[in-house]
């Protein structure tokens, strides 16, 4: 399959997106390579690659072994350096072709605020033990914004920080701590057999990419439960589901345990969501919704009540919290986005509608 006419080697290519200011690089067999500038896709002047072409770059870049693996599976989740900086990439197949999407990730990990997270959030980074969790579809920026806590804790606390990612995203470079980042594939097998490993390794803090299924779930509470300040991602879209989606992962027989494990050690649940911004320069920016767990939220728990916690969230703004309307409002209010696109992707569009004309009224009284 291989090919005498090679083009540039992928490195060349990745070299390119910072020059060119692309946020993605794709290539696909009968197209160029192809880069998305402030959020569209333009294809380079360059010949249309053959199949064979891409299977020779991507055979010279991942070797041999890589490459049978992604005939195996059909794609493979990649975290690459290149020399001016650092790619996620994801190799796959498509109608028994390879194709590439490789995302230009930041060199250097960016902080709260200049991702224009509530400033609330960094209480989190003072939690000794228990769980955090990290919500949203994928896409949503969980992943930096995890990297942006751990890089906080790694900046003020001389802690042992572990995680185990796929792929690792953002390099964490020791400060105050010492950061070991383990990749899946690479450096361990599965998350729950990485986990369950991490807590004999002295970690303050563990970070864990994904946690998909009752395995992996419990080996994360009792981390929490000995002492760990434990970092995971789910894909849920309110505090409320995110209880709901830890419970579908267990048998119902162990309900109760583990809602009495989860009032006890679960500290914080952030959901995100990420929407356009019409401020020059920016292009999306995010909207949360975010919950600490207080004794009222910690008793709903307990005892089942989980519709009530919609309601706790909104009456904790002296806690820190903040529901998806009032994160939207103060979106709207810094002149982040526009009400006509807080509307479009509010979850619940009521809300926001009563909320915005009270916004108006105190504005009018002041006025």
């Amino acid at each position: 399959m291989r090919d005498t006419s090679k083009p540039v080697k992928l490195d060349v290519l990745f070299n390119q997106m910072p020059d060119l200011g692309a946020t993605d690089l794709h290539i696909k067999a009968g197209n160029p390579p192809m880069y998305r500038l402030s959020g569209d896709l333009h294809r380079a002047k360059v010949e249309p690659l053959t199949e064979k072409q891409i299977y020779s770059l991507v055979d010279e870049w991942l070797g041999r072994e890589k490459v049978n693996q992604l005939y195996e599976r059909g794609s493979l989740d990649i975290g690459h350096d290149f020399g001016r900086g650092r790619v996620r990439v994801n190799v796959f197949l498509q109608r028994g072709a390879i194709s590439l999407a490789a995302r230009l990730v930041c060199d250097k990990v960016p902080t709260i605020e200049a991702l224009h997270l509530p400033p609330q959030l960094a209480r989190i980074v003072d939690f000794k033990q228990g769980l955090v969790v990290v919500c949203g579809i994928t896409g949503c920026g969980k992943s930096t914004t995890l990297a942006s806590i751990i890089e906080m804790i790694n900046q003020k606390y001389r802690y042992h920080i572990l995680t185990i990612e796929d792929p690792i995203e953002y390099l964490h470079r020791d400060a105050k701590s010492i950061v070991n980042q383990r990749e899946m594939g690479m450096d361990c097998h599965n998350w729950a057999d990485g986990l369950r490993a991490a807590v004999r390794e002295d970690p303050d803090v563990i970070l864990v990419g994904e946690m998909r299924d009752h395995e992996t779930f419990q080996a994360g509470l009792i981390a929490a439960e000995t002492g760990h300040l434990v970092f995971g991602t789910l894909h849920t879209s309110s505090a409320a589901g995110t209880i709901g989606r830890i419970l579908d992962l267990f048998p119902t027989e162990k309900h109760t345990l583990i809602r009495q494990s989860l009032a006890f050690n679960l500290k914080c649940v952030l959901c995100q969501s990420l929407i356009p911004s019409f401020r020059p320069g920016i292009s999306v920016v995010p909207v949360t919704e975010l919950m600490f767990v207080t004794p009222p939220i910690r008793k709903s728990i307990e005892d089942g009540e989980d519709s009530r916690i919609g309601d706790l969230i909104a009456s904790g703004k002296e806690e820190g919290m903040l529901t998806w309307t009032q994160s939207y409002v103060e979106m709207i209010n810094k002149n982040f986005i526009e009400k006509k696109v807080a509307r479009q992707f509010a979850p619940n569009k009521d809300a926001l509608e009563m909320a915005l004309k009270g916004i108006d009224i105190a504005q009018r009284s002041f006025g």
